[in-house]
């Protein structure tokens, strides 16, 4: 058989196929391919750059907390909203004045609502905070909101995490628990969930009888109010504890998960170690930059000058020891990307040119590449002199 043609191993077979081929094109539709395709369908219901919204409802908190429900904003092209986990966060953005910037919030509605139409973010008045300050103070029901996709990695994972979780709250960190306590009462997760959820006094706390009317629906979800300032029958008092922890934990594996200010970070971390928990089963949810004054004992108040280098222009603008290159930036009206504002994503990943910055090493989350090749992430990164960076373009919403 030494004239047989081997189809693998000899390139003459592909003129045997040739003729098949040729019947085959000639058998083809002619009907044009499509210009869509169902995974990039996909990806933009996931990923999308921007989403438009509109505020459907407005509801107060007290004095200093509002809840904003969001609905697509079909005039603008937007006619569903993105897809999320429970613990995620949109990103809202806002132009206020001569600054553009984006602000991330934690989305508190269920994700069983994102398919319905629907998200609900809870906003509480921060101290200095520019911001919510704005959010508080102008957003009207009927009013226009240019939103992210969903993005955060704050969320329950059966491959890594325990089905006992222990959360620990503390103010507006409320809010990605809440989503996942609505999932779980929906049935859309499949764990058990013992918030310990700090206040200041019982009028302080934030979502208190939403937050019950949950734990009355499942069994999966036990929610404990801890009052600092003021102890009231019914409620535990003082700070979440190593002890008050331990009290409240399920028997067996569990994961702990915390969300709130970076004091409460500070203080429930030295906590935590006596716990000895794996570090795998304790997360903590990015929550803005960090205090330069927290984690540099040294710093000193400074005023420096910033040149700032994009694609089609240069310009200086001042910055300060004690705040980050991003909220400088943002003040000088540069529109930079940006996402979790706690040094993970890298969305603001900056090109360092000159001078002298500090980065604190609990936030510094940047690859070894960066680091070697001076690279920055502005929302956790302080100056120490004048400097001068190379910011990337970003891209801004219709």
């Amino acid at each position: 058989m030494a004239n047989e043609v081997n189809l693998n191993l000899d390139p003459r077979g592909f003129l045997e196929i040739m003729p098949q081929r040729a019947a085959a094109f000639e058998a083809a539709s002619e009907a044009p391919l499509p210009t869509d395709y169902p995974v990039n369908k996909l990806m933009r219901a996931f990923h999308p750059d921007w989403q438009y919204a509109r505020i459907q409802k407005i509801e107060t908190h007290g004095p200093g907390a509002k809840s904003f429900t969001l609905v697509p904003d079909e005039s603008k092209g937007t006619k569903e909203l993105a897809y999320f986990s429970a613990g995620q966060y949109i990103c809202v953005y806002l132009a206020i004045g001569a600054s553009r910037l984006l602000r991330p919030y934690s989305i508190r509605s269920a994700p069983a609502d994102a398919p319905a139409g629907k998200y609900i973010l809870t906003i509480k008045r921060a101290q200095d905070g520019f911001a919510s300050d704005y959010i508080l103070d102008h957003w009207k029901e009927g009013g226009a909101v240019t939103l992210t996709g969903p993005e955060g990695n704050f969320t329950y994972e059966p491959l890594r995490d325990a089905k006992e979780i222990v959360g620990i709250a503390g103010g507006s960190g409320i809010t990605p628990f809440f989503s996942l306590a609505a999932a779980i009462a929906g049935g859309a997760e499949d764990c058990r969930l013992t918030l310990l959820y700090g206040s200041r006094r019982a009028e302080d706390i934030l979502l208190k009888d939403e937050l019950d009317a949950l734990a009355r629906q499942t069994d999966k979800f036990k929610v404990i109010h801890v009052l600092s300032d003021d102890p009231a029958e019914g409620y535990e008092s003082g700070f979440i504890t190593a002890d008050l922890i331990k009290k409240h934990t399920p028997s067996g594996d569990y994961s702990l998960f915390l969300c709130g200010p970076q004091e409460m970070y500070a203080y429930c971390d030295a906590q935590i170690a006596a716990l000895a928990l794996p570090p795998r089963r304790v997360r903590h949810e990015l929550f803005g930059a960090p205090s330069a004054r927290l984690t540099h004992p040294n710093l000193k108040d400074g005023a420096f000058t910033m040149k700032v280098i994009t694609r089609n222009s240069e310009k200086e603008a001042p910055c300060a020891a004690n705040e980050s290159l991003l909220v400088a930036l943002e003040r000088a009206g540069t529109a930079v990307p940006s996402r979790c504002r706690s040094g993970e994503c890298g969305f603001c990943h900056t090109k360092l040119l000159s001078g002298e910055v500090f980065i604190p090493s609990d936030f510094d989350k940047r690859r070894l590449a960066d680091v070697a090749y001076n690279y920055i992430h502005p929302c956790v990164t302080f100056p120490l002199s004048d400097i001068t960076i190379e910011v990337p373009g970003q891209k801004e919403p219709v």
